[in-house]
């Protein structure tokens, strides 16, 4: 039985009586399963999709409080748990970018990432480099071709879970990353032409 099905099965219900503590937290250890499980591909499609490490952080810190908050929410029936969540994450970061877009000022964590301290001062930079060019390269695509890219690249996700999260089919997201990939591809060789 995987995390998943320990956490909703049986479904977690609030009670009144004396046990509630332990049901209380029976659900924060389930929770911080989770927690473990989903994090960092919550992060990294957040990263995927945002300018800068900050704004991931707390975009990824906000989708597991909303879905912390609306678990009670959470129908199995509907879908799973991690469409859910990504759900939650993909509406956040939508309406973040929204906000963003209203806002005039420029961010100066947009122009530096912080490099990895476990890196050599080298790699880091490098990663920093591929990275910056990467997410340039990304900002010429169509928001649909960055979410989607992002929703499979940065969260991990299968064609069927992206099709559930946005209401395509699982056809027209395959589609999709196809063409989007080939693009970056594209602009990215371009790019390099132009340096060389």
């Amino acid at each position: 039985m995987t995390t998943k099905a320990k956490f909703l099965k049986p479904p977690l219900v609030r009670s009144r009586d004396a046990s509630a503590p332990a049901e209380k937290d029976l659900e924060a250890r389930q929770f911080v399963q989770l927690y473990d499980e989903y994090f960092e591909r919550v992060y990294r499609y957040a990263r995927y999709r945002l300018e800068n490490h900050i704004s991931a952080e707390d975009m990824t810190a906000l989708t597991f409080e909303r879905a912390l908050k609306y678990l009670e929410d959470f129908d199995q029936r509907r879908g799973s748990f991690g469409s859910w969540l990504f759900t939650i994450a993909r509406n956040l970061i939508n309406n973040h970018l929204r906000d963003e877009r209203k806002r005039t000022y420029v961010s100066l964590d947009s122009y530096v990432d912080h490099p990895d301290k476990t890196a050599s001062p080298e790699d880091a930079y490098l990663q920093n480099e591929a990275q910056a060019e990467l997410l340039e390269a990304m900002s010429y695509l169509k928001a649909r071709e960055r979410d989607l890219l992002s929703l499979k690249f940065g969260a991990s996700l299968t064609n069927r879970r992206i099709a559930e999260i946005t209401g395509l089919s699982e056809n027209n997201v395959g589609v999709i990353v196809f063409r989007a990939l080939h693009r970056l591809r594209k602009i990215l060789d371009d790019k390099s032409a132009d340096e060389g």
